[in-house]
């Protein structure tokens, strides 16, 4: 089966209007009309990664086979090494391989999980991931995550700061306030996380990854700048709590790299690391370090039926899926159940991802990016 074209394209999501963010996606046909969809990582848009697709590796991929699916990304890989080959290059590549999944399991009739080796578990609970913390209140923090926990019903949930990775150990006594203060209004037994966005001094994260241990979070998020791996691990070797990082992490190297250094739960992203075949992968590496693998992942849509996909053919799988901030922005252009039932995600069963769209909504807003 032959690729007939492939399309890079951006969608305002939710309302669609000035302002609305706007996400990466890519559409591959082949020539008889069938397609599949895939997602890059939405930093600025994706552009970057939707200009990398249109310009480098679509002319190379039309007219190619579909089910030479490895042989092709392996091959785009390595004639954009020397773009990175991180960041927006593995994103492209995230992208295309999604698409391909999802069109192959429409050419053989088979939900993605069938095709990945079968499914341990087709109901996934979900985390609650609630981002903005460092500009708020002690106060509304805890409103934002009363009135999320209320929504949702989550297995778990995790504060974000989202501050400015410019400056580093801000406001640790006023941190440190915010996460008693959820500790408090959750309970003893309610499990959360930490995530710090790579705010901290290493001293800052100890002192930080210290109070969180007394608190009883269960793991503590980038307490560090993420290209510092050596002290991401120094801090992880000094703290009891479980300390994880890797949503910046593109190559299976650069994975490898965090858990020698001494990270014992890895993050990587679907859409940023080699989408679903680079995820399989990255769930080798970790079974084989024997350390937790607890995909960052924060789009809910195409991306979203991915990694569930994904995970859902995990034996050991150790957290709930994320769920991150205004996850109702997929609606209207995609049609899937966007919010959890009763704190659980449901794993499709149509052939391939089990996308569901209005075409004509996606089209009105479709902004396709050429060169």
């Amino acid at each position: 089966m032959k690729i007939k074209s492939v399309e890079a394209f951006q969608l305002p999501m939710g309302s669609g209007e000035a302002g609305s963010p706007r996400c990466a996606f890519v559409r591959i046909e082949t020539e008889d009309g069938q397609f599949g969809l895939g997602e890059a990582s939405p930093m600025q848009g994706g552009v970057a990664s939707l200009g990398i697709i249109a310009r480098d590796m679509a002319p190379y991929l039309v007219g190619k086979d579909v089910l030479d699916h490895a042989i092709l990304l392996d091959t785009l890989f390595h004639r954009c090494v020397k773009l990175g080959p991180e960041g927006a290059t593995t994103a492209a590549l995230a992208a295309l391989d999604i698409a391909l999944w999802d069109l192959k399991g429409k050419l053989l009739s088979q939900p993605v999980h069938k095709l990945l080796g079968g499914a341990w578990t087709t109901s996934l609970p979900c985390y609650t991931s609630i981002g903005n913390n460092s500009g708020r209140t002690v106060d509304e923090v805890l409103r934002v995550v009363e009135r999320r926990v209320a929504k949702e019903k989550p297995a778990a949930v995790k504060i974000r700061w989202d501050g400015d990775r410019t400056r580093q150990d801000v406001d640790l006594a006023g941190d440190i306030a915010k996460a008693k203060a959820v500790r408090k209004l959750l309970g003893d037994d309610f499990v959360i996380g930490f995530d710090a966005n790579n705010g901290y001094s290493v001293g800052g994260a100890i002192r930080v990854g210290r109070a969180l241990e007394e608190l009883g979070y269960m793991w503590f998020e980038e307490p560090v700048q993420h290209y510092n791996v050596r002290a991401m691990g120094e801090v992880a070797q000094r703290l009891d709590i479980t300390v994880s990082a890797g949503e910046q992490t593109y190559t299976l190297q650069g994975l490898r790299e965090l858990i020698d250094a001494g990270v014992r739960m890895v993050q990587p992203d679907i859409v940023k690391m080699g989408g679903i075949t680079g995820m399989m992968k990255c769930a080798a590496v970790a079974h084989a370090h024997g350390v937790e693998l607890v995909p960052h992942q924060t789009q809910p849509t195409v991306g979203h039926l991915a990694n569930i996909h994904v995970l859902s053919t995990i034996m050991h799988l150790a957290k709930p899926v994320e769920l991150a901030d205004n996850w109702e922005r997929g609606s209207p252009v995609f049609v899937n159940p966007s919010e959890p039932n009763n704190g659980r995600f449901e794993l499709p069963t149509a052939p391939g991802l089990g996308v569901q769209f209005d075409a004509v909504e996606l089209e009105k807003r479709k902004i396709v990016i050429k060169f």
